[in-house]
């Protein structure tokens, strides 16, 4: 049966992937033992002789990984397709929202072997597994304390249409040993057991995720809540993360030393390690999206797409040392693969080494008239990026290819390196400006190709100068005010900043300080850190009802220009099935301007502090506004069937006329 040829068996929901490991630095066995393979029965056997792995042949489900005197890390008690393995969530297109599978020894020499596990779709197959062909792959490497693992999806021409709403590889470790969780510098604690979620234990809160624990094993638990989502992090600083087992002394991290192949950009929040003990690699999902986010392939859709690879790093140190200094060394390690990015020794074609990709550079400026009418603006700490080519914005919901992101520095200049051969459009935004900058040219890619882009310049959105101004763009909610959380529910690791919005319950805190009368927010007097509310949510009446929310903001304008229109410029951090109305001087009049149900990222109980960013540009003739008298704008939330519809706002702006322009400049 275990031959070193393709096989063919069923491949279950789950497609398994592996992580990587590199050399810890307390190894201590020589890395002068070749990497082996070897076949038994059912599995394969790769070693090193600092780590052994065990998966399924032929499905590629990892069941066991042998490190430091552990026999396995992962969790014995769970069946061999819920220890390590590759996630796929599908559905068929018209739906709201796993046949023959082959072992291939893809290379094999003393200091390097790549296996494939692989299973491609047919029509006999239709509606029960995805229509994709999927190639995972796990890499080992002599002298390295961890191994790698990346997939290969391909979708052909003839093959059905469906919609890919998440994948992912996730490893489920032992409880009995992995105890202590980091995820970044200020969120690393020790973690309450799975078994305190359980009822009896762990009280549901308003969905399955978030569990507060009423009785758990340790008591050091009790009044915590438990919820995955507190744990998400910005892609960006999404790079290494995992557990710590004390006795012995073992770090099991999973280290992405490139986010392109990830979607929606720099700043997407996505889910990590969290109470399992479970560590995730998430490549593609709805989390702080929504539908947007979900991969649609229609019929005659050809599509290929390469999945890491990502590295699982396992790592020691002697008795007498802290184990959380394993933390450190897995962060020094992470740093090691980003450097070493794209790895020379992946096999597939499909996956470009340095010499055939390509660069651009060049520097950002910003032209805003208001804020600098003499010169050119450097943009400082521009999110720059290049993505498949599109409308301005559309890089925030493209999900199908990949893309390739920099900050600019202090003077706007910026340089993307290792970028896959394709055309793109050159996509950025600035934080402290609103809107979002696209180059129309396209850009093609082609291997060795250094393009400079010499200066490019951004004209962000404004029709006359800022009669006032409510926070700061930068496409989060963050400097609003953020309530103490219901004692009830409060975790003491999130009182500070800048975790204080990840807190459970945050939404109910507005029914709290608003009983009765909404939010007045008077420009001048107000101050938007402590008078103006992190989310525009719905009010909880006494019934658990949830009723319409409007917000006020106040203002004066000594003059106004009747004949001519004024600009409010609304920026949404986040919306979730919110039906946003704006409304001015009246309450009772038709809306000015509404949006319509819009969002679906559910930050507002994910506990993020923002989704997909969202511009409105609503024209206020002047005949609606009064001179030298009291003015109010009315935000209205009207979508009230659930606690967690409503919006984040971004930043808020009003403008004067275009004419004001010249008379300021007369």
């Amino acid at each position: 049966m275990c031959l070193r040829l393709l096989f063919l068996s069923t491949l279950s929901f789950y497609l398994f992937s592996t992580d990587i490991l590199y050399v810890t630095r307390s190894a201590r066995i020589s890395s002068a033992v070749e990497v082996n393979i070897s076949f038994q029965e059912n599995h394969v056997v790769m070693s090193n002789g600092i780590i052994e792995m065990t998966l399924t042949n032929p499905e590629g489900h990892l069941t066991g990984i042998q490190y430091n005197g552990i026999e396995n890390l992962l969790e014995v008690l769970n069946d061999e397709t819920n220890r390590g393995y590759w996630d796929v969530v599908w559905s068929p297109p018209e739906s709201s929202g796993t046949k023959g599978t082959s072992c291939e020894v893809i290379l094999e020499t003393e200091d390097r072997v790549e296996l494939s596990f692989s299973r491609t779709w047919d029509s006999s197959l239709e509606g029960k597994l995805v229509p994709l062909k999927i190639d995972k792959r796990y890499i080992m490497l002599r002298g390295s304390s961890g191994f790698y693992t990346y997939a290969i999806y391909e979708h052909l021409e003839e093959w059905p249409s469906f919609n890919l709403d998440n994948t992912r590889v996730a490893f489920k470790l032992r409880k009995d040993k992995f105890h202590y969780m980091a995820n970044s510098d200020d969120r690393r604690k020790d973690m309450p057991l799975p078994d305190d979620r359980l009822p009896g234990r762990g009280e549901e809160l308003a969905y399955p995720e978030a569990v507060l624990l009423v009785n758990p094993v340790e008591s050091e638990f009790k009044g915590e809540v438990d919820d995955k989502y507190q744990y998400a992090i910005e892609l960006k600083d999404l790079r290494v993360h995992g557990w710590i087992c004390m006795d012995p002394p073992v770090g099991f991290w999973q280290i992405t030393p490139s986010n392109e192949f990830r979607v929606g950009g720099p700043i997407k929040s996505e889910l990590n390690s969290h109470v399992g003990p479970t560590t995730l690699a998430v490549f593609a999902s709805t989390h702080y999206g929504g539908s947007d986010l979900v991969i649609k392939f229609g019929e005659s859709e050809p599509w290929k797409k390469v999945f890491g690879p990502i590295f699982i790093y396992l790592n020691t140190v002697t008795d007498d040392e802290d184990p959380q200094t394993l933390w450190d060394d897995a962060k020094s390690q992470m740093s090691n693969e980003v450097q070493s990015w794209p790895y020379d020794f992946v096999e597939s074609d499909d996956f470009q080494t340095t010499h055939q990709r390509g660069s651009v550079s060049g520097r950002l400026l910003v032209q805003d008239w208001f804020v600098n009418d003499e010169d050119y603006m450097p943009a400082s700490g521009a999110y720059v990026g290049l993505a498949p080519p599109g409308d301005v914005g559309s890089w925030q919901r493209e999900c199908k290819k990949y893309q390739f992101w920099t900050e600019a520095d202090e003077e706007g200049y910026f340089s993307i390196p290792n970028i896959l051969t394709d055309e793109y459009n050159l996509y950025a935004w600035v934080p402290g400006f609103i809107g979002d900058y696209r180059n129309s040219t396209i850009i093609n890619i082609t291997s060795g190709a250094n393009i400079d882009m010499g200066d490019l310049v951004y004209e962000p959105p404004r029709d006359g100068p800022t009669l006032w101004e409510i926070g700061f763009p930068d496409r989060s909610a963050a400097e609003f005010y953020i309530p103490d959380p219901d004692p009830k529910y409060a975790n003491s690791f999130l009182l500070k900043d800048p975790n204080r919005f990840r807190q459970y319950g945050l939404w109910d805190r507005y029914s709290k300080l608003y009983p009765g009368d909404d939010l007045v927010y008077t420009v001048g007097e107000s101050d938007h850190t402590e008078d103006f509310f992190f989310a525009h949510v719905l009010r909880k009446t006494n019934n658990d009802t949830y009723e319409k929310t409007t917000w006020t903001i106040k203002f004066s304008l000594p003059n106004v220009n009747e004949s001519e229109k004024y600009t409010l410029r609304v920026a949404l951090a986040s919306a979730h099935q919110s039906d946003l109305q704006v409304r001015v001087n009246d309450l009772n009049e038709v809306p000015l301007f509404l949006t319509g149900k819009i969002g679906g990222d559910n930050a507002i109980a994910r506990h993020g502090i923002h989704g997909l960013y969202w511009l409105l540009n609503i024209e206020i003739p002047g005949i609606y506004l009064y001179s030298n008298g009291e003015n109010s704008i009315y935000l209205t939330q009207v979508n009230n069937q659930s606690r967690f519809q409503g919006v984040m706002y971004d930043y808020i702006r009003l403008e004067a006329p275009h004419t004001s322009v010249i008379n300021i400049n007369s």
